[in-house]
């Protein structure tokens, strides 16, 4: 985890800066990031891929050859680190993407990134083609750019709205919605529809006992809407949340901590760390951030979880969780983290670059990272702003 290799994947700060220093990681490089190496959606790459390539002087051929790929997926990849290269100044990753609204088969995607991203005069030419490739569909994204420009060169079908005052169901009383979760002969599917309407609705004190026979009929999962419902509880839910936290069915462990870390007590800590130590030694990625966020919130009482802490913010391939660990860590103890902070100037999620450029301290090697994202085209706008004041307040 701790190879060249595995700090790319991850979307880790480490791995840029040291394929900054090694003349032999091109080919590593690309390698990494023409794969999908994103834990979830949630996961950041692309901003994190296109400065790789732009900074590191590789060539386009192979992002052109995601963007050609018939998997949608792996299309939609290639054109957000074309589209972020192009906006960078790169004409060839811009002929790229044009040429393949022409004639490519997802375009009506590309298209769209292209008119999220770039300049109208980049694409405001292409009307005439997107009109004879539709052939008369209604284009997907309809009303996005830039199809609400070509409004009236690509004529769109008009909806209709019913005529007449809209009428809103409420839906049944609370008492209605309890009855069918009790009710033997109800399904999962009914269930969670009335666990659904609860989760819009006030909180409903009556939920709580109920909670623990909530479950799927295989006894493997809660209930669809189930977590939601509980959650409009808040601080209500704590005492019966840490009878849910140590039950035994994973499911309900799992609603009973997430209670526990929105709304739990000091005395609440060790039941969050062991959990967290749990899912490190589990291999969980996905969900320990909820917990990180609960022993946050109660600083230098939750020191025992900092190992922990360390550990997933190290080697968690979920990048979207990572922040989260670096916010507990500053919270519960912070000792240590400057270079941390350091590396996380470079890292994949925009989170992490603003706590970073919060926090780093003031060195030329600090200065100098804050200077190019204040004035990367490619960077995200909050970050570049953040960048710019801190630059400012350095000077």
């Amino acid at each position: 985890m701790g190879t060249q290799a595995g700090l790319l994947q991850r979307g880790r700060g480490l791995g840029v800066v040291e394929a900054h220093r090694d003349p032999a990681a091109a080919s590593l490089v690309l390698d990494i990031v023409t794969q999908d190496w994103c834990w979830d959606f949630a996961d950041a790459r692309e901003l994190y891929g296109a400065r790789l390539v732009r900074d590191l002087e590789l060539p386009l051929d192979p992002l052109v050859a995601l963007l050609r790929d018939a998997d949608e997926h792996a299309c939609a990849r290639g054109s957000g680190m074309l589209c972020l290269l192009a906006r960078g100044g790169s004409a060839e990753a811009r002929e790229a993407l044009r040429a393949y609204v022409r004639d490519g088969e997802h375009w009506e995607d590309t298209l769209v990134d292209m008119a999220r991203d770039w300049p109208v005069a980049w694409w405001d030419d292409l009307a005439d083609v997107a009109r004879a490739r539709l052939d008369g569909r209604q284009p997907y994204l309809w009303r996005s750019e830039p199809w609400k420009r070509w409004r009236d060169r690509i004529p769109l079908q008009r909806r209709e709205r019913p005529a007449g005052r809209h009428r809103y169901d409420l839906g049944p009383r609370p008492d209605r919605l309890l009855a069918v979760l009790v009710d033997p002969g109800e399904g999962d599917s009914a269930k969670g529809q009335a666990l659904h309407t609860l989760a819009g609705r006030p909180p409903e004190p009556a939920l709580l006992s109920l909670v623990p026979e909530l479950g799927s009929a295989d006894g493997g999962r809660p209930l669809p809407m189930l977590g939601p419902a509980v959650s409009r509880l808040g601080a209500h839910a704590v005492p019966r949340a840490r009878e849910w936290a140590r039950d035994g069915r994973t499911w309900l462990e799992w609603i009973g901590l997430d209670v526990l870390a929105r709304h739990g007590e000091r005395s609440d800590v060790p039941r969050l760390t062991e959990a967290l130590e749990d899912e490190w030694w589990q291999g969980n990625w996905c969900g320990p951030a909820v917990l990180a966020e609960g022993l946050a919130r109660h600083g230098a009482a939750a020191a025992d979880a900092v190992p922990t802490l360390r550990k997933f913010w190290r080697h968690t391939p979920h990048s979207h969780e990572r922040p989260a660990y670096l916010e507990a860590l500053a919270a519960i103890d912070p000792t240590g983290l400057e270079p941390v902070y350091v590396e996380s100037l470079w890292d994949c999620e925009e989170k992490a670059r603003l706590l970073a450029i919060a926090s780093a301290p003031d060195l030329p090697v600090v200065r100098q990272r804050l200077a190019e994202l204040a004035d990367d085209p490619i960077e995200e706008p909050e970050v570049r702003a953040a960048a710019k004041t801190r630059v400012d307040s350095l000077s």
